[in-house]
């Protein structure tokens, strides 16, 4: 009786849930598994605002770190939109915007940020929209004015970026074994690199020169295709072609008639020094005949051209045989010549000898 008292007195010590007039704690009813539930609704929550496009969102640096954020605002205006995104916190969907980012701070889903840079530009009265570099805010709480929240945990990567991740190193080997392409193929892979060279010069020339006219006749800022220069901006961004409203006021006339004056001589100078008609035939045909040697030149082009320096070297080689058959036969009848004269020289010398005893035999007798 003793013992089975003592264990009774054990098992109401070990037992996890204190028990009083035969009911429980309430916070000991939630399972475990239902806990995790609720965690993780928040974590379903911001990967699905993430992916969301109602989100205004860019990148930046953070601590040498390249990470997503968002404004306070732009979150307020998005939730405000898009209620529907709330169902996914099943229980907590009534909790008002401060809360809810509050909670996904707490749970370190969010981190709030301040920007670096928080001096004017020179000639400029206003501070960045989406500065390019952050730094981590003292105080993790949600504010909707001049506050930055980016995300820290990593975005799911889609489909497409797995499959670039596969054929990324076979263009890289396409790109080494382009020597060996081909001709045909080399051709178009040229044409369309010059023409995709082409187009983009000519977008930053137009863009340029819409920006400069406008600027100088009617004083409006007026970027076409803003963001083709941006580093952070999405592949969707990137090609949008009008700008939003110039937020800066209107410059000074004394300022536009400044510039216009500057570039007025700037042209008036490229013009003067510009080469001329004889100097730009003569690059334009050294040009050209680089350009027809790489578009004209073929395979058949390679193989009758081998062909016609095997002809050359087979004539040569015949002209060179010949050359020297022919001087050989000139150094022999040089030396005939030679040996001929050599014999002519000694016999001349003996008929000159023929001749003095001649000349003497008449004294000889005369003076007998």
């Amino acid at each position: 009786m003793k013992k089975s008292g003592g264990a009774e007195k054990k098992r109401v010590r070990r037992s996890p849930g204190s028990v009083q007039n035969g009911t429980r704690d309430s916070n000991s009813d939630t399972p475990p598994r239902k806990q995790s539930a609720q965690k993780d609704v928040f974590q379903l929550f911001a990967e699905k605002v993430r992916d969301h496009k109602g989100l205004v969102s860019r990148w930046a640096v953070l601590q040498e770190t390249r990470v997503e954020y968002f404004r306070g605002k732009d979150f307020v205006n998005f939730l405000k939109n898009n209620s529907e995104v709330k169902d996914i916190l099943e229980g907590n969907k009534n909790l008002d915007v401060e809360e809810i980012v509050n909670a996904l701070l707490q749970k370190n889903l969010l981190v709030r940020c301040d920007r670096v840079v928080k001096t004017f530009r020179p000639g400029k009265k206003k501070l960045s929209t989406w500065p390019a570099h952050l730094e981590i805010f003292p105080d993790q709480i949600f504010s909707e004015y001049d506050a930055f929240f980016a995300w820290t945990f990593v975005k799911r990567r889609p489909l497409w970026q797995t499959l670039l991740s596969f054929f990324w190193p076979v263009l890289t080997l396409a790109i080494c074994l382009f020597p060996v392409y081909p001709h045909s193929c080399k051709l178009l892979i040229l044409y369309s690199c010059a023409g995709v060279l082409l187009l983009i010069l000519s977008l930053l020339l137009v863009r340029a020169t819409t920006f400069g006219a406008l600027y100088v006749l009617l004083g409006k800022r007026v970027w076409i295709f803003p963001n083709i220069l941006a580093e952070e901006a999405t592949l969707r961004e990137l090609f949008r072609f009008w700008p939003k409203k110039d937020e800066e006021e209107r410059p000074k006339w004394t300022t536009r008639l400044f510039y216009a004056v500057a570039a007025l001589l700037v042209i008036l100078l490229l013009r003067h020094h510009a080469p001329d008609e004889a100097a730009r035939a003569r690059y334009q045909k050294r040009m050209s005949n680089i350009i027809d040697d790489v578009l004209e030149w073929s395979p058949t082009l390679a193989l009758s051209g081998m062909m016609d320096k095997q002809q050359n070297l087979f004539n040569s080689t015949e002209a060179n045989d010949t050359f020297a058959d022919e001087s050989k036969t000139n150094s022999e009848q040089v030396e005939d010549e030679a040996f001929g004269n050599v014999e002519d020289s000694d016999q001349t010398k003996h008929e000159a000898s023929g001749n003095v005893e001649d000349r003497d035999q008449p004294k000889h007798e005369d003076h007998i």
